[in-house]
C-alpha cells in the first residue's frame, strides 16, 4: 500500500486548482505547460510527508514521482529529502541509503519540472551530499542540462555551500548561466548571488564589477536587492537599467 500517495490525493481541493495552475504557469507556451494540479498547497503537502515518510519505500516513491499531478511529485521529493536526512542515523528502508536517495533523485530529474520542485529538493539533497565531494556534477547540469530545470538544479544546489561559507561554486556556476535566455534562470542566479552577498558582500561586489553591465536585468536586480537604495540605483543606472522607483 502506498500511504503517501493515498494521503496526498485525499487532500485534493478543487477550489485551489485554478489558482495553482495559473501561479505555476501551466497555460499553452508557458514554462509549466500541461502540468496538472490537485489543489494542494505546500504546507498541507509537508504535513502529509511528515506523517508518511517513514513508511515510504523506493517503490512508493517511484509511483509518486511518475504521477501526472504536481503535488504528488512534490510529496515524493519531500519524502526523499526526509529519508536522506535521516539515513545516517538509521536505515529507513532496505535500499534507501544516502547514495540510493541521490541516485533516485538524479535518475528522475525529468520529473522535477517546475521551480518549486527544484528549489525545495535540490540543495537539501545534492547540496548536502556534495559538501565533502567533487562537485563537477553541478557544473555539468548547469552547462549541459537537458532542461532549464536541470540547469536550475545546478545553480540552486549551491545554497548549501553558501550556508557553510563556501561561495566559490556559486560564483563559478553563475558564470556558466550568466547569459542564459530564460527568466527563471536569471532569477535563480540572482537569488543565489544575493545569498552569497549576505555571507561576503565584498566577494559579491568583486564578482559584479566586471559583469553587471551585461547581466540580465532580473538577475542584477535580485543580486543587489540587499544593497542600500542609492547603491542599487547606481548599479542599475550604469547598467542602463535605471528606472525611477526601482
Amino acid at each position: 500500500m502506498n500511504t503517501l500517495l493515498q494521503e496526498i490525493t485525499a487532500r485534493a481541493d478543487e477550489g485551489q486548482v485554478e489558482g495553482l495552475s495559473r501561479f505555476f504557469k501551466t497555460g499553452p507556451g508557458q514554462y509549466g505547460e500541461g502540468d496538472k494540479f490537485l489543489g494542494i498547497k505546500v504546507p498541507v503537502t509537508r504535513e502529509v510527508v511528515k506523517a508518511c515518510w517513514r513508511e515510504t519505500s523506493l517503490q512508493n516513491l517511484e509511483e509518486c514521482i511518475a504521477s501526472a499531478y504536481h503535488e504528488v511529485r512534490l510529496a515524493a521529493l519531500l519524502a526523499l529529502v526526509e529519508i536522506f536526512a535521516h539515513a545516517k542515523r538509521f536505515r529507513v528502508k532496505p535500499g534507501m541509503t544516502e547514495q540510493d536517495c541521490i541516485d533516485f533523485y538524479l535518475a528522475h530529474t525529468d520529473r522535477i519540472n517546475n521551480w518549486d520542485l527544484v528549489d525545495l529538493s535540490c540543495y537539501p539533497l545534492l547540496g548536502v551530499w556534495l559538501l565533502d565531494k567533487d562537485r563537477r556534477i553541478l557544473y555539468d547540469l548547469a552547462r549541459n542540462g537537458k532542461t532549464l530545470w536541470e540547469q536550475r538544479i545546478g545553480m540552486v544546489s549551491t545554497m548549501t555551500f553558501i550556508r557553510h561559507g563556501q561561495l566559490q561554486d556559486t560564483f563559478a556556476i553563475a558564470d556558466i548561466l550568466l547569459h542564459h535566455p530564460h527568466d527563471l534562470i536569471h532569477k535563480a542566479v540572482g537569488w543565489l548571488l544575493r545569498e552569497a552577498g549576505k555571507r561576503d558582500r565584498e566577494a559579491l561586489v568583486k564578482y559584479l564589477e566586471p559583469r553587471y553591465q551585461t547581466m540580465p536585468r532580473t538577475m542584477l536586480r535580485y543580486a543587489i536587492e540587499k544593497f542600500p537604495e542609492a547603491e542599487r540605483q547606481q548599479y542599475l543606472k550604469k547598467a542602463g537599467w535605471f528606472q525611477s522607483g526601482y
